[in-house]
C-alpha cells in the first residue's frame, strides 16, 4: 500500500482570480491586492495518472498531489471526505429523471461538508505558522474550524449570528473556541470580527484565504471517480458563499488537464433561499457581480442567509459558462422536501440540502432537467443539528 507521507504535492503558486497576478505560496495569504479570491495552482503538465489512487483510502487526502499541503507533518485530519453518492431511483421515477443521485456530505466529521474546507485551511494555516484563527459563520463552518483548531493546537475565535441554533454555539464551545454572538447576518459577524481584531489572528472567512476552496474541490474529484470518471449532466448546489460550487468546477478543470476526464461539463445550478438570493437576482439580470441583499429575511436554511458572496463573480461566471441556472426556494418548500426525502428515501437532509431537493424537483417539473440527464444533488450537512428548528 502506498505511503502518503512520501507523496509530493504539485502545488506551485497562487494567482488572483481576477488579475491573474502571482502570489507567493510560502507565507500566509488572504485575498489579492485587487480584493479578489486567490486560487491555488498546480504543475498539471508534470502528469499524474489515475492509477495512483488504486490502493489509497477513500477520503479527501487520496488526491494528495492536488492539495497544497507541503508536508504531511502538518496534516490535520478527522477522516473527512469519501462520502457516498446515493442512487435515488424511486424519486427519479416520480420526477422522470432516470439517473438521480445524492452526494451526502452529512457523513463528514462535524456533520457537514465544511469539514473538507476547514481540514485543508487549518492544516495549511498551521504549516505557514498561524497560531490563532478567526471566522464569521452561519454555523457549520464555525464548528468545523473549532474542531480542526482543537486538533491542531490553535486558538479559535468564532463570530456567529444570534439566530443560529444553539447546538452550533455549544459545539464550538466544546471544541474550546471563543464564541461571540452577533445580532444580524454573517455579514454583521464579519464586521464584528474586524472590529474585535487582534494582532496575530488569521482570517478563515469564505474565500478570504485560498485553501478552504482546495478542500471543498475534492467533492468534484469524488463525484467524477464515483461516476467512473464521467461528469454528471447537472449538479445542484446550495449556494451561500459558494465555495463548494467554485471548488467542484475547479476540480473538473484540473482533471481535464490531467487527462482524467473528458471535456463535457455539468450544468451547474445555484440554489438560494427566497428571502436572501443575491446570486439568483444577479443571474436573472445577466449581471457579472451580485449586489448585496440589504435586508435579508429569516430562513431555516442558515447557510443560505449570506447577503453578499465574496466569490460572486466566480459563481456567476461558472453558471454562465456551464449553461446552468439559479433559482430560489421558500422555507415551506424546504420543509416539504425534508419530509419527502425522509419518508420516501430514508435520508435526513439539512435545510440547505432540502433546498436543493426542492429546487431539483422544480427543475425536473419544468423540463429544465431532462429525463435522460444524470443529476447529482449535494446535501451539505446533517439534519440533526437543526432538529429543534425543523
Amino acid at each position: 500500500m502506498e505511503t502518503l507521507t512520501a507523496v509530493k504535492t504539485l502545488y506551485t503558486h497562487l494567482i488572483c482570480s481576477k488579475e491573474r497576478d502571482i502570489y507567493q505560496k510560502d507565507r500566509l495569504q488572504t485575498f489579492s491586492e485587487a480584493g479578489k479570491p486567490l486560487l491555488a495552482q498546480y504543475d498539471l503538465e508534470a502528469g499524474l495518472e489515475r492509477k495512483i489512487l488504486r490502493d489509497r483510502p477513500f477520503d479527501m487526502w487520496r488526491y494528495r498531489e492536488l492539495l497544497p499541503l507541503e508536508s504531511d507533518l502538518h496534516k490535520i485530519s478527522l477522516g473527512e471526505g469519501g462520502t457516498p453518492l446515493i442512487p435515488l431511483p424511486e424519486t427519479g421515477k416520480r420526477w422522470r429523471v432516470q439517473q438521480l443521485r445524492l452526494k451526502d456530505e452529512a457523513l463528514n466529521p462535524t456533520g457537514s461538508f465544511k469539514a473538507r474546507g476547514l481540514a485543508m485551511a487549518i492544516s495549511k494555516a498551521r504549516e505557514l505558522g498561524a497560531k490563532v484563527c478567526a471566522i464569521p459563520t452561519a454555523g457549520n463552518a464555525g464548528g468545523a474550524m473549532s474542531a480542526y483548531c482543537a486538533k491542531a493546537g490553535l486558538e479559535a475565535h468564532v463570530f456567529m449570528p444570534r439566530l443560529t441554533p444553539a447546538v452550533f454555539r455549544r459545539e464550538c464551545e466544546y471544541f474550546g473556541a471563543e464564541v461571540t454572538v452577533v445580532d444580524g447576518t454573517i455579514g454583521d459577524c464579519a464586521r464584528k470580527m474586524r472590529a474585535n481584531w487582534s494582532p496575530g489572528w488569521f482570517d478563515i472567512s469564505t474565500l478570504k484565504e485560498p485553501f478552504r476552496l482546495e478542500g471543498k474541490k475534492t467533492m468534484g474529484y469524488e463525484i467524477a471517480e464515483q461516476l467512473d470518471w464521467e461528469c454528471p449532466d447537472v449538479i445542484v448546489y446550495p449556494t451561500g458563499g459558494g465555495t463548494g460550487l467554485i471548488g467542484i468546477w475547479k476540480a473538473f478543470e484540473e482533471m481535464e488537464q490531467l487527462g482524467w476526464i473528458g471535456s463535457p461539463r455539468p450544468r451547474m445550478v445555484a440554489v438560494q433561499a427566497a428571502v436572501c438570493a443575491p446570486i439568483v437576482h444577479a443571474f436573472n439580470r445577466g449581471m457579472d457581480v451580485a449586489p448585496p441583499v440589504e435586508r435579508p429575511g429569516e430562513t431555516i436554511a442558515n447557510g443560505l442567509r449570506v447577503p453578499a458572496a465574496f466569490g460572486d463573480e466566480l459563481i456567476l461566471d461558472i453558471l454562465y459558462r456551464s449553461r446552468g441556472t439559479a433559482l430560489t426556494v421558500t422555507d415551506a418548500e424546504i420543509l416539504d422536501a425534508l419530509a419527502e426525502a425522509a419518508s420516501r428515501e430514508g435520508v435526513m437532509l439539512s435545510p440547505e440540502g432540502a433546498a436543493v431537493w426542492a429546487a431539483t424537483g422544480k427543475l425536473a417539473a419544468t423540463g429544465w432537467i431532462r429525463p435522460d440527464d444524470s443529476v447529482v444533488m449535494i446535501n451539505t450537512g446533517s439534519w440533526y443539528k437543526y432538529a429543534e428548528q425543523c
